[in-house]
């Protein structure tokens, strides 16, 4: 199974999804209440010339964090520069980004969480004094040296807010948690990405696409690209029901939007730990999974669904689940 069509992980082809990416709030659908006080947030700011308040967005992989930051910087008329927690390894990657940045500017960091604890501590100053204190020389003759940075944004994006220090979430003025899109809400987005991408869709074929897509846009938008290669090869180009339904079953994504590492992660709860509870160490060993992506990218929409069930003892694969997969119901213990 190919994960760019079933997860929410960024990926290097990802310049399809920045073609079909809408550039203001109105043209971006769902997350209403986030995206109606961001456009109070930014509008306030504007009528009083000054920055807008350090925002940090979190939630799921694909929901949106990445698009809604460049229509914070495209609204607030400013330039973004982008970069993440992982690829900020030393003090002079992260005063090499602050002192590039001129004012008004949105600076963008995916994976926020992933920014080392001691780099971390040096964002402080910038954060709430536009301000970098970086020690430079060795320990006998080190000093301090102090830059003054013109006012500008974070936007920081995280699937794992948890992760996140006191003090550094502390630092943001605007937070907000994306959620899972309903399925209206995706349709609306596939019917949007056929005409960016000038592509005819049935309603039915947009609803279809909808409701396997995990509630999530982006994996609406890559399964949209794997079903336009069927239409235009097994058809005339155009995205109607029946080729959707076949398009879909052949990439193995069910009716759920499950695909074969959610089938693998429940029947292994179940098969190999008679349903759970089950800690989630023994689930990634069993599966050949990293545990970071499944608390991630498949158990997140797991939960979501009542397919699986978290708690103290562990994970438990509910009665929906075995349903949905047709065995036999084993009771909780």
């Amino acid at each position: 199974m190919d994960k760019r069509i079933t997860t929410g992980e960024k990926l290097p082809d990802d310049n399809f999804e920045i073609s079909i990416r809408p550039n203001t709030l109105d043209e971006y659908i769902g997350q209403s209440e986030v995206k109606e006080n961001l456009n109070i947030f930014i509008k306030a700011a504007k009528m009083r010339n000054e920055p807008l308040d350090h925002v940090l967005l979190y939630g799921p992989p694909g929901l949106g964090k990445t698009t809604l930051s460049y229509i914070i910087a495209n609204e607030l008329g400013s330039n973004i520069k982008t970069t993440s927690g992982p690829s900020i390894e030393k003090t002079g990657d992260l005063a090499a980004i602050l002192s590039s940045l001129e004012d008004g500017d949105v600076l963008f960091i995916d994976e926020i969480h992933r920014i080392p604890r001691f780099i971390e501590e040096i964002l402080y100053s910038a954060m709430e004094d536009f301000t970098l204190d970086i020690i430079v020389g060795s320990e006998s003759s080190s000093r301090n040296i102090r830059i003054d940075l013109p006012p500008f944004t974070l936007v920081g994006a995280t699937t794992r807010a948890g992760d996140l220090t006191g003090p550094l979430r502390d630092r943001f003025g605007i937070i907000n948690k994306l959620n899972y899109y309903t399925e209206e809400e995706l349709k609306q987005i596939a019917i949007r990405t056929s005409h960016v991408l000038d592509t005819k869709i049935t309603e039915d074929a947009a609803s279809e696409l909808a409701r396997r897509s995990r509630g999530t846009p982006r994996i609406t938008n890559r399964l949209f690209r794997r079903v336009r290669d069927f239409a235009l090869v097994m058809g005339n180009g155009d995205i109607d029901l029946k080729i959707t339904k076949l398009a879909l079953d052949r990439l193995k994504v069910d009716s759920l939007g499950l695909d074969d590492t959610d089938y693998n992660l429940l029947k292994s709860i179940i098969e190999k730990f008679n349903g759970g509870p089950v800690g989630i160490e023994a689930i990634a060993s069993s599966i050949g999974e990293e545990q970071t992506t499944i608390e991630d990218v498949y158990e997140p929409y797991l939960l979501q669904t009542g397919l699986l069930k978290r708690t103290a003892r562990g994970r438990i694969v509910t009665r929906k689940a075995y349903e949905h997969l047709n065995i036999p119901y084993k009771k909780e213990k």
